[in-house]
């Protein structure tokens, strides 16, 4: 039998209070994500130590990714634990400033960002990194020979290659991130565009993230180190004034065991790219599902069970509107599955071999596949671990699903665990509002006169 980790206990315990306190509920609330606001603490925690700041060494800011989990409260609550935040879209820098994050800890990335959210940007004096020349040359007009506010960069595609998932692997011969470092010219072009823009002091790379490994990121950083000398070398020390080496620590989705660490993909940085270290150049992070993937879990009713084929059939309220990338892609993004009973008790039956369904309208809608699992019975709780990153965070609307309550979590050494509700369940019957329409009423029409009765 597996044996029965820490984080398992912790989620148990949780998940048994949450049924107590009625925020699951198969009649009202058949569906919640959980977000350890304790384990988001440890986690920022031990990236600050992995980097540690002191004299003679580089000025680190670490960025929490915004798209990992744009919640507003979870946002707030890293901008608390001294993180800053990259955002990708206008939509992220907006919760980014309601989150309280001052423009000068934001980095503004995004391979298609549109005039308009450049001048935004520009005028709050958020740090925008360039996707492409074209991009540069947008700046240069809005700019108009002013000094920004803002510190710039240039993102640098380094094709170091790709990893195991090539939807995640952004540093390929042909991605569509970034300046392609080693295509014919384009290094001489950068250097021109350094030498034309005294603004431009920054460079910026960023390999890929799940799927790839420590050392191919750390190869891409190192290119991005390389060409940083080259510029200072050209026109003088400082002139690169930082490196924002991106993010991307994959997360082990198999157990409960945090690996790689922080630490790990620092010592693969000192082995490759020790002139990081050295003090010449500040270093911006871009860390996301490494900080949130581990620390959030979701919890479903199972509403049916069947067999077909011989298999049985758990049917939940969890599908692919909270883990999309798992249903459309179940070999690259596989989740576990745990099974609970009605009162948030893990059940410890033989296992069976068995499908996990959401609650959508397709035959893919599945969470797992002929998982083996203490058997399913309507009214018991299955939770997936590892989803405190894209998942109940990122809602696809499918089927017009409503978006969960997502509640944040703390619980103290003596037992009580409080909760804090992050975002509000969405109604169903009030998705028409986002149409324009007025919502219908939710209650059954009369009788009609002269109907049964």
């Amino acid at each position: 039998m597996t044996a029965v980790t820490r984080a398992a206990v912790r989620r148990e315990h949780i998940l048994k209070e949450a049924v107590r306190q009625g925020l699951l509920d198969p009649d009202r609330s058949s569906l919640a994500g959980f977000v350890d606001l304790d384990g988001v603490a440890a986690t920022v925690g031990a990236l600050h130590e992995a980097f540690p700041g002191a004299p003679g060494l580089p000025d680190v800011t670490h960025t929490f990714a915004a798209k990992a989990n744009c919640l507003v409260p979870v946002l707030r609550e890293l901008e608390g634990h001294g993180m800053g935040c990259e955002v990708a879209t206008a939509g992220e820098l907006a919760r980014a400033l309601a989150a309280g994050f001052p423009a000068d800890r934001i980095v503004f990335d995004s391979p298609a960002k549109s005039r308009a959210e450049l001048e935004r940007a520009l005028a709050l004096g958020v740090a925008v990194n360039a996707d492409s020349f074209q991009e540069l040359e947008r700046i240069d007009g809005l700019l108009a020979g002013r000094a920004p506010a803002s510190r710039i960069g240039v993102r640098l595609n380094c094709q170091v290659g790709g990893g195991a998932i090539a939807a995640m692997s952004t540093a390929t011969h042909t991605s569509k991130f970034g300046v392609p470092l080693t295509d014919p010219g384009n290094r001489e072009r950068l250097l021109r565009a350094f030498a034309e823009r005294p603004w431009l002091t920054w460079v910026h790379t960023h390999t890929g993230s799940q799927g790839c490994p420590l050392d191919l990121m750390a190869r891409g950083v190192a290119q991005a180190v390389d060409f940083a000398d080259q510029v200072s070398a050209a026109f003088g020390r400082g002139r690169v004034e930082g490196i924002d080496i991106g993010g991307g620590l994959p997360v082990n989705f198999a157990d409960d065991e945090v690996t790689p660490t922080f630490a790990d993909y620092v010592g693969q940085l000192r082995a490759h790219a020790p002139r990081l270290f050295e003090g010449g150049y500040r270093i911006v992070t871009e860390f996301g599902r490494s900080l949130l993937a581990k620390n959030g879990f979701m919890a479903a009713y199972v509403e049916y069970t069947k067999s077909a084929g011989g298999r049985p059939i758990a049917v939940t309220h969890a599908g692919v509107q909270v883990a999309t990338r798992t249903v459309f892609g179940p070999d690259a993004w596989p989740l576990r599955i745990e099974a609970h009973d009605r009162h948030g008790a893990a059940k410890r039956g033989r296992p069976v071999r068995q499908d996990v369904a959401g609650p959508a309208c397709f035959a893919g809608d599945l969470l797992a596949r002929d998982r083996a699992l203490p058997p399913l019975e309507p009214g018991d709780l299955v939770v997936v671990p590892d989803t405190g990153a894209y998942y109940f965070s990122t809602p696809f609307h499918y089927n017009s699903l409503p978006e969960p309550a997502v509640h944040g979590v703390r619980a103290g050494a003596d037992g009580r665990v409080e909760f804090t509700l992050l975002r509000p369940a969405q109604d169903p019957w009030q998705l028409t509002e986002r149409d324009g329409v007025r919502a219908p009423s939710r209650e059954p029409a009369g009788v009609p006169s002269g109907g049964a009765r």
